[in-house]
C-alpha cells in the first residue's frame, strides 16, 4: 500500500552528494563566514530585539524595506518576498503555476539542477531546451515551447549555472515581450555579474527576479532568498507561502548583513578578482582548458583525464564539483574561488598534475 501522492513514488529522495575534503571548492560557497564577522552586532541584535514567544515582528517590514532599497531602481517594499533560500522561493513558484498534472515549466540545459528536484516535489513536470556547445540558443525555438498551453513557467538562469555565462540581453528581452506566462529570471550571481532586469519590472509585468544571499552575502548556512516581482505578483506568490515561513532570528541577522552590505561588496570585489587571477594561472597549464565566468565558480576540463584530474584533486584534499551530466559540458568540472590558500593550493595540485 502506498499512502502518498503517486508521482513521488518514482521521484529520488532529496539529498546532495558532494566528496568532503578540506577545500571545500565543490558548492560555491564563501570563505567568508558572516556570522564571525558581525558576531557583535549579530548577538546585540539577538539580545536586545529578537522576540523568540512572538510571531510577530516589526523586522519583517524593515528587512522588506531594506531589500528594496538595496535592489535600488525604484523597487518599493510591496515588490519584495523573502524566504527560506532561493529554493524554497523556486518550491512557492512552482506551486504557484501548477495547474495539473500536464503542467510544465521550461529552463535551458544544463542550468541549475534544482529546478528539477523541486518542481517535482510539486508535481510540475520540467522540460529543458539544451544549450549549443558555446552555451547559446535559439530563442524561437525557446519560445516555441513556451507557446504550449501547458507550459506554466519560463526560466532563466543569468548568469546561468554551471556555465558562468550572461545570457545576452535582447534574448530575455525578446521572450518576455512574447510568452504570456511567468519569466523567472534567476539572479542568483547578480553581485558577481553587475546584471539584473529590475529595472525593466515597470516594464513587463510577467517578470519574476530570483536572488540569493548564499553567495552575494556569504551566506549558504543562513537560507535566505527573495523575490522581486510587480506589486500583484508578489501577492498571488504570497498565498501560497506559509504566513510564518521565515523565522525572526534569519530576519534579524539577514537584516544585519543588510545594514553592513559594504564588508560582502568588498569581499565580492576581492572574489572576482581571485577568480580573473586563477583564470590566468590555469590558462597557463598546457593540457587543461578553463572557461571564465561572471560567477563565483571557473569551468575547466583536462578532456579525457577529466575523471582522473577530479580523482587526483580528491586525494590531494581538494573537493571540486563534476559537470558532465550534460553532454553540453562533458568531461567538464566546476571549481568555487575560495579563499587564497585554497586557490593556491588548487593551481599547485593542477600543475603537479600535468606535470
Amino acid at each position: 500500500m502506498y499512502l502518498f501522492r503517486k508521482d513521488l513514488q518514482n521521484n529520488p529522495e532529496m539529498k546532495i552528494s558532494v566528496e568532503r575534503r578540506k577545500h571545500m571548492m565543490c558548492l560555491n560557497e564563501s570563505p567568508l563566514d558572516p556570522l564571525k564577522a558581525l558576531s557583535s552586532q549579530i548577538i546585540d541584535k539577538i539580545k536586545n530585539e529578537v522576540e523568540g514567544n512572538r510571531y510577530l515582528s516589526d523586522v519583517t517590514e524593515r528587512l522588506r524595506s531594506a531589500l528594496a532599497d538595496y535592489v535600488g531602481l525604484g523597487v518599493k517594499s510591496d515588490q519584495i518576498l523573502f524566504g527560506n533560500g532561493a529554493d524554497e522561493m523556486l518550491y512557492f513558484m512552482f506551486t504557484a503555476v501548477r495547474e495539473d498534472n500536464n503542467s510544465f515549466a521550461l529552463s535551458l540545459g544544463p542550468s541549475y539542477f534544482d529546478y528539477k528536484t523541486y518542481s517535482a516535489s510539486v508535481g510540475l513536470k520540467m522540460q529543458f531546451l539544451s544549450l549549443n556547445n558555446d552555451f547559446n540558443f535559439s530563442t524561437e525555438e525557446y519560445l516555441q515551447i513556451c507557446r504550449d498551453p501547458h507550459c506554466k513557467l519560463a526560466i532563466i538562469c543569468n548568469p546561468n549555472n554551471p556555465t558562468g555565462n550572461l545570457i545576452p540581453d535582447k534574448k530575455i528581452i525578446h521572450i518576455l515581450q512574447n510568452v504570456d506566462i511567468p519569466v523567472l529570471v534567476d539572479e542568483t550571481y547578480f553581485e558577481f555579474s553587475g546584471k539584473t532586469f529590475a529595472d525593466l519590472l515597470s516594464e513587463y509585468p510577467n517578470l519574476i527576479i530570483l536572488r540569493s544571499f548564499s553567495k552575494s552575502f556569504s551566506s549558504a548556512g543562513l537560507r535566505f532568498g527573495y523575490i522581486i516581482s510587480s506589486a500583484d505578483n508578489c501577492r498571488e506568490l504570497n498565498k501560497v507561502m506559509p504566513i510564518f515561513h521565515s523565522n525572526l532570528l534569519t530576519q534579524h541577522i539577514a537584516l544585519t548583513l543588510l545594514e553592513n552590505k559594504e564588508i560582502f561588496q568588498k569581499h565580492n570585489q576581492e572574489l572576482i578578482a581571485r577568480r580573473e587571477q586563477l583564470f590566468k594561472g590555469m590558462q597557463e597549464i598546457k593540457g587543461l582548458k578553463s572557461t571564465n565566468t561572471h560567477t563565483n565558480f571557473l569551468l575547466f576540463s583536462a578532456g579525457s583525464r577529466s575523471k582522473e584530474l577530479y580523482q587526483f584533486l580528491l586525494d590531494n584534499d581538494i573537493s571540486v564539483r563534476p559537470a558532465w551530466a550534460h553532454p553540453v559540458l562533458e568531461n567538464n568540472l566546476r571549481v568555487s574561488i575560495s579563499s587564497q590558500e585554497d586557490c593556491d593550493v588548487f593551481l599547485k595540485a593542477i600543475k603537479e598534475f600535468f606535470n
